[in-house]
């Protein structure tokens, strides 16, 4: 009898692992579905799609029947911050709320005959056609953006981030109409924030939800087998906690996410969510690929060739403003000891190394468009003019001269060749990334973990990479035998898409990365060996393309400009009637 209990217990403990890990990729899934949305950057969006598509398989694996249960080994997998809005909410999200929705709510959350009757918004298309959106809707965006912003501040905390300074400092335990906070010099309390947050969402989802429908020729477009199978598997798992808790479906979503939100505004939303997605990232791709005329490129070059110059430059981020100072101070008038003080000023022990190389801290051709993306003291911006950067006004000058050197708080830059305009192209490149396998349990896949791996493991990443490069050697040697290899072998997440990555401008990838790939030798089918701080990367080089950097990027510029004014054509009015029965707080009286 003892035994049997013993197995039953043993049984019970698999079963409650299994659905614990799949409510995990759940969430991972659903948060990265969002940043695929929300991901202006094609490469960007691809590989968060890749990472998606692997969760989805590995949350698919796990296998739980009646009397069986099976969780394979999981690979390890980055950790995640994001603060955009999940599509589904996951199951361990929702408690929360369940625990104080209906003594919250009390029966007018059961009926929710008014959210389900409303009208919330009214949207008029870029054809002047009107669309009524009701307040289950703004209900469901609420509970879907107030639940994110609870668990990405959960992880702030977790992680050590300043939540001041990621402007995130909300007290989850207080209404959100009497807290405030600040940004671009302009003071809102946070349910206003919110609030924002929602609309926009909403004007967003819908004005693309709208244009697939016309698309499809006043058709719903049907969603994919993968994303009706991902909403299938959630109320699925909706249902086992709403009969655990002794809820009905309904009655737990809507307890949980507000009023009006059953599960059939539940489904509706999330497939409304889906078709939004798939027309968004079809239509992004569409406009990203989209041909504009020398003259349309040309005049964009005239009108922001601030933007498309390059310079040639030695840069390093110090820990702080002190050893910046210390670091300029001591930098010969030449810069010929600028890697050796990088390697010096650096506090972390993988860095002193790889910064003795005087390539991780050279970068050639850098236009200011990425140099404004990146996350060193000079690219900082204005804090009175977000669209001024001194820093970089100062680098981009045509009064700057090679040899010139500013520190900028923390950052060091020695320029060697001033503005200009280059006319490399962008190239095509796929890799295998081996990342060396830490020993300790706890640490992750990040570059962080990477770098901390001793000697005998970055040795064991190296050989795993020259074992691979010398099989691709004795094979057809082809782009499509590397991309074969790169699915079976490579950590990096798009693995899925045989290692591609498209359309590379000058400095996106880290240092050594980028100099393989834009050295003047390189020429279609090379393969080679590239370390970085994230392992060991086997490369294949595609070819350069027809596009040099600053028109691909002036490209992706009116790409964009063009996506923007689609959506400016497009309005939503607030109906002041049915914002009376918009949700306010969450887990709290409100």
């Amino acid at each position: 009898m003892a035994e049997n209990k013993d197995k039953l217990a043993k049984l019970e403990a698999k079963y409650d692992k299994a659905y614990d890990k799949k409510d995990a990729l759940a969430e991972q899934i659903e948060s990265l579905r969002k940043d695929i949305l929300n991901e202006p950057d094609q490469k960007k969006k691809n590989k968060l799609r890749s990472k998606r598509d692997a969760l989805i398989k590995e949350r698919d694996s796990i296998i739980i029947t009646e009397d069986t249960v099976k969780i394979p080994m999981a690979p390890k997998t980055k950790k995640i911050v994001t603060a955009v809005v999940a599509l589904i909410v996951v199951i361990a999200l929702l408690f929360t709320y369940v625990a104080t929705g209906f003594v919250r709510k009390g029966m007018a959350a059961t009926l929710g005959w008014p959210q389900k009757s409303f009208t919330a918004y009214t949207l008029t298309d870029a054809d002047g056609e009107k669309h009524s959106i009701k307040v289950n809707t703004y209900n469901y965006y609420f509970a879907m953006y107030y639940n994110n912003l609870q668990s990405t501040v959960s992880q702030y905390k977790q992680y050590g981030i300043d939540l001041d300074e990621a402007n995130l400092n909300v007290d989850f335990d207080k209404k959100l109409s009497e807290q405030t906070r600040t940004e671009d010099g302009k003071t809102t309390t946070w349910l206003e924030y919110v609030q924002q947050q929602v609309e926009d969402n909403i004007k967003h989802t819908y004005m693309h939800y709208y244009q697939a429908v016309k698309a499809n020729k006043g058709k719903e477009p049907e969603i994919t087998d993968d994303q009706k199978k991902e909403l299938k598997d959630a109320l699925k798992n909706y249902k086992e906690s709403a009969h655990k808790y002794g809820y009905t479906v309904s009655g737990y979503i809507e307890a949980a996410m507000g009023h009006g939100v059953t599960k059939e505004v539940f489904k509706r939303e999330a497939t409304i969510s889906y078709i939004a997605e798939n027309y968004e990232s079809d239509h992004e791709e569409e406009l990203s690929n989209k041909t504009y005329t020398k003259e349309e490129l040309n005049k964009y070059k005239k009108e922001n060739k601030s933007k498309l110059q390059s310079v040639d430059i030695k840069m390093f981020e110090c820990d702080s403003e002190d050893d910046a100072k210390a670091f300029k101070k001591a930098l010969k008038a030449d810069g010929s000891n600028f890697a050796a003080l990088a390697s010096k000023y650096s506090s972390d022990k993988f860095d002193k190394k790889a910064y003795k190389d005087p390539q991780e801290t050279t970068y050639n051709d850098m236009n200011r468009t990425t140099m404004e993306k990146l996350s060193v003291a000079i690219a900082t911006a204005d804090d009175d003019d977000k669209d001024k950067y001194p820093g970089l006004d100062w680098l981009y000058s045509s009064d700057r001269k090679a040899g010139d050197v500013r520190q900028d708080s923390t950052t060091v830059v020695y320029v060697v060749k001033p503005a200009y305009m280059s006319d490399t192209k962008t190239v095509n490149v796929r890799h295998i990334l081996i990342a060396p396998e830490s020993s300790d349990s706890s640490d992750d896949s990040s570059s962080t973990s990477a770098k901390n791996c001793t000697d005998k493991e970055w040795a064991a990443a190296k050989k795993k990479a020259e074992k691979i490069l010398a099989e691709y050697n004795k094979g057809k040697k082809t782009s499509k035998s590397f991309a074969s290899l790169a699915k079976a072998n490579s950590s990096d997440s798009n693995a899925s898409d045989g290692g591609l990555y498209e359309n590379i401008t000058t400095n996106q990838m880290v240092p050594t990365f980028n100099a393989w790939c834009f050295d003047s030798s390189r020429k279609a089918g090379d393969v080679g060996i590239v370390k970085t701080e994230y392992g060991y990367h086997v490369m294949y080089f595609e070819g350069k393309n027809d596009q040099t950097v600053w028109q691909y990027i002036a490209q992706q510029a009116l790409a964009s400009e063009d996506s923007e004014k689609e959506e400016d054509s497009v309005t939503i009015k607030k109906n002041w009637l049915g914002s009376r029965y918009f949700e306010i707080d969450t887990d709290i009286d409100a």
